[in-house]
């Protein structure tokens, strides 16, 4: 349950404005928030990302190594898609405001808009949720690993995944202008294109409320 906290010191914090907690923000109607421990010093084992989106925007393929996550829906309408690993299916769920998803930790899973005016909150059984992002895994591993292990042009799949951001967070860029976005992220053919595997590289959510940069998380060995 964590270390003792003296809950007469001045400096013990009962309330947090989220919305001074910025994570990343895309533009004005793509952007998240977030509260862990490192915000609000009471909390335990819990925290959450507060997270607002315009229709056919995706929060990218991701997942949380050291939680669970509850996805509550309150506006809009999303897509909730996870990879069960033990039948290495695409389950998708679409949610509505009040309805949930469980995602249980260590499961691939990503989320897609599919209204406008779109906002969820990430609820987390950890004080500090730590994840590892789908666009971190296609850029930080090597290409000549990807290439030999699955029998791939090296320079081929390099050309392939240079457009691809690191902490993508929020997709398709602002700069999109690729073919795919005439697609209808509606289309479940879309929806259950994302099953890739894990790499070990993680990022923590930081106690600096400021806008996502480089420093902003840390590496986990």
């Amino acid at each position: 349950m964590g270390s003792y906290m003296d809950y007469t010191s001045p400096t013990t914090q009962f309330a947090f404005d989220v919305n001074k907690s910025p994570l990343f923000r895309k533009d004005n109607n793509n952007f998240i928030n977030v509260l862990s421990i490192q915000q609000l010093n009471t909390l335990q084992n819990v925290s959450l990302l507060d997270i607002f989106l315009s229709i056919n925007n995706v929060i990218e393929p991701h997942y949380h190594q050291n939680a669970a996550e509850l996805v509550y829906c309150i506006s809009g309408a999303i897509t909730v898609s996870l990879m069960n690993p033990f039948t290495k299916q695409i389950q998708n769920y679409p949610i509505t405001p009040g309805q949930v998803v469980n995602v249980p930790q260590g499961w691939w899973h990503y989320i897609v808009a599919t209204t406008d005016n779109v906002h969820f909150l990430g609820i987390f059984d950890a004080p500090t949720p730590e994840v590892i992002l789908g666009s971190d895994i296609l850029k930080l591993t090597p290409a000549n690993i990807m290439a030999h292990t699955y029998c791939l042009d090296e320079n081929q799949w390099k050309k392939t995944i240079a457009p691809v951001k690191p902490s993508t967070f929020i997709g398709p860029p602002k700069d999109c202008n690729s073919a795919n976005e005439n697609t209808s992220y509606q289309d479940p053919h879309y929806i259950n294109q994302y099953a890739d595997q894990m790499h070990p590289y993680t990022h923590q959510y930081s106690s600096n409320p400021q806008h996502y940069n480089d420093s902003t998380f840390r590496t986990l060995s």
